[in-house]
C-alpha cells in the first residue's frame, strides 16, 4: 500500500497536537473516479458499510420488507426503543424470538440509550446489540426459503452465498477476502472504489431491491441510525443521499444523482469519520445543490475538542 496520508489534523488552542491519515474516493456523476487521496484501490473490510448491500441481497432472495424495517434491516441500530421494539416486529414477521438471534450480547451504542436501559435493569442481550436488526432480516430470509435458522452465519449457508455474488455485483469487484465480523456474521472485502460504487449504484436506482433500500435510507434515517447520530442529520440535510458508517472509520454516501463518496481512516477513530465526509461533500459542491441544509451538513462533521469543559480545539479536514 502507498504511505499513509494526512487527511486530519487534530487541533488544540491553535497548535496541531496530532493527526489522522487515510483515504478516500470520490466518484463523478458518470460512475467514474473524481478525485482520491490516499489508496481508493486496495482492499479493505467496509464494515457495517456493507449493510444496504446486505439487504439488497435478502430482498432479492425473498425478504418481504419495506419502509422503517427494511431500514433496521441494514442498520447499524443505536439500541432506541423503537429499534428494538423493530426488531421484535422483524422476527415476529417470521415466527420468530430473540432466541434465534446470534448476534453477541450487548448494551445499546447510544449514549442516552444505553444509561436508560441500564436504569430499567437491562443487561446485554443479543437484541441490543447494533446489528440486531441485520440478523433478524437474515433469519426472516431464512425463514421465507426454508432454509436452515441455526446455520444461517456460515460461509457457506445459502443466504450468504446470496450476499457474497450480490456483493461482487454491486461493488463490480471479486471478494478477495472474507472474515468475520464484529456481530459475527461473514464480512466481505472490497476497496474504497467498490465500495462507492456500490452506493452509487443504490442511490441511482429506479425500481428493484435497489430502490427500496435507499428509499427506506431516505425516509427513515432514524431507523438506519439513531435519532441522534450524524449519519441521520446528514441524509435529513442532503435530501436524497443515502449513507452507512461502519466501524473502523468506514463510511459511504451516494448522491441521487450519482456521485458517490466513500472513505476510511486507518487507525479507525471515528471521530474523525463525519469530518472527513462533510468536508468530502463540500468539496463536491453538495452545500450548493437546491434543498440541501449547508449549515447541518457543516455542523455534522464538526467535532469539538474540549478544554475545562468548554470548546478549544477541534477536528479538522486536511485534504
Amino acid at each position: 500500500m502507498p504511505a499513509p496520508v494526512v487527511v486530519a489534523e487534530i487541533v488544540r488552542s491553535g497548535f496541531v497536537e496530532g493527526h489522522h491519515y487515510g483515504s478516500l474516493v470520490a466518484l463523478a456523476a458518470d460512475g467514474s473516479v473524481e478525485w482520491s487521496v490516499g489508496d481508493a484501490e486496495s482492499q479493505i473490510f467496509p464494515r457495517s458499510c456493507n449493510k444496504p448491500v446486505q439487504a439488497v441481497a435478502m430482498l432479492r432472495a425473498g425478504l418481504e420488507l419495506d419502509g422503517e424495517l427494511l431500514a433496521l434491516a441494514a442498520a447499524s441500530h443505536s439500541g432506541e426503543t423503537f429499534h428494538l421494539e423493530g426488531v421484535r416486529r422483524i422476527l415476529d414477521g417470521a415466527g420468530l424470538d430473540e432466541s434465534a438471534l446470534q448476534t453477541p450480547p450487548d448494551y445499546p451504542i447510544d449514549d442516552a440509550a444505553r444509561d436508560d436501559y441500564i436504569r430499567a435493569g437491562g443487561v446485554k442481550a443479543p437484541i441490543t446489540m447494533n446489528c440486531s436488526g441485520k440478523h433478524a432480516a437474515m433469519l426472516a430470509t431464512c425463514v421465507v426459503n426454508g432454509w436452515d435458522t441455526a446455520t444461517y452465519l456460515q460461509p457457506d449457508h445459502p443466504l450468504q452465498v446470496v450476499i457474497a455474488e450480490t456483493f461482487a455485483e454491486l461493488t463490480g469487484e471479486p471478494v478477495k477476502m472474507a472474515a468475520v465480523d464484529g456481530c459475527g456474521a461473514p464480512l466481505l472485502s472490497t476497496s474504497l472504489v467498490g465500495l462507492a460504487r456500490a452506493f452509487r449504484t443504490l442511490s441511482v436506482a429506479t425500481d428493484g431491491p435497489e430502490r427500496r433500500v435507499a428509499d427506506a435510507y431516505r425516509t427513515h434515517p432514524e431507523y438506519a441510525s439513531g435519532s441522534r447520530r450524524d449519519e441521520a442529520r446528514l441524509l435529513r440535510a442532503v435530501p436524497g443521499a443515502i449513507g452507512k458508517a461502519g466501524a473502523e472509520s468506514c463510511y459511504a454516501v451516494g448522491l441521487p444523482d450519482g456521485r458517490a463518496v466513500a472513505l476510511k481512516t486507518d487507525d479507525g477513530a471515528p471521530r474523525a469519520r463525519p469530518v472527513l465526509m462533510a468536508e468530502a461533500l463540500r468539496r463536491l459542491g453538495v452545500g450548493e445543490m437546491p434543498g440541501v441544509d449547508a449549515a447541518a451538513l457543516d455542523e455534522t462533521g464538526t467535532v469539538e475538542l474540549l478544554g475545562g469543559g468548554r470548546p478549544v480545539g477541534l477536528v479538522r479536514a486536511a485534504f
